[in-house]
């Protein structure tokens, strides 16, 4: 199973969290699932971390660079999932959110994130 983390799940999970959800976290955690961090997250991070509304251990390179390895991979925006937005309807404007669904949607990837917006738009979401 591909699953997709939104990026508050990436964080509580790398962290340790307690906010993470328990079917979210025993998820990723199973055995022959794939967990995936969209390069639209890595975005995201890198604006909150400049704007000081996120506070890293380190640099987002060198932080990412720690997390991500084998068993938790980058999912590339691929021009498919940018035109999908497109298609979306306005539930929210998020576009960090948009995009992970666009990507979700494009690619039949479940979701791990606690918003409950994703499953308006039809994504398959565990938490």
């Amino acid at each position: 199973m591909r699953l997709l983390l939104d990026t508050h799940a990436f964080l509580w999970f790398v962290a340790g969290d307690r906010r993470m959800g328990t079917k979210a976290r025993r998820a990723i955690e199973a055995s022959g699932t794939q967990p995936l961090l969209s390069v639209a997250s890595v975005w995201e991070l890198a604006i909150k971390s400049s704007l000081k509304r996120l506070t890293l251990p380190a640099p987002l390179d060198e932080y990412l660079a720690d997390k991500l390895d084998t068993s938790l991979q980058l999912l590339p925006i691929a021009l498919e999932h940018a035109v999908a937005v497109e298609r979306l309807p306005f539930h929210h404007q998020d576009p960090f959110d948009r995009l992970l669904v666009a990507q979700a949607l494009s690619d039949d990837l479940l979701v791990a994130t606690r918003d409950p917006i994703f499953k308006k738009y039809g994504a398959k979401v565990v938490w």
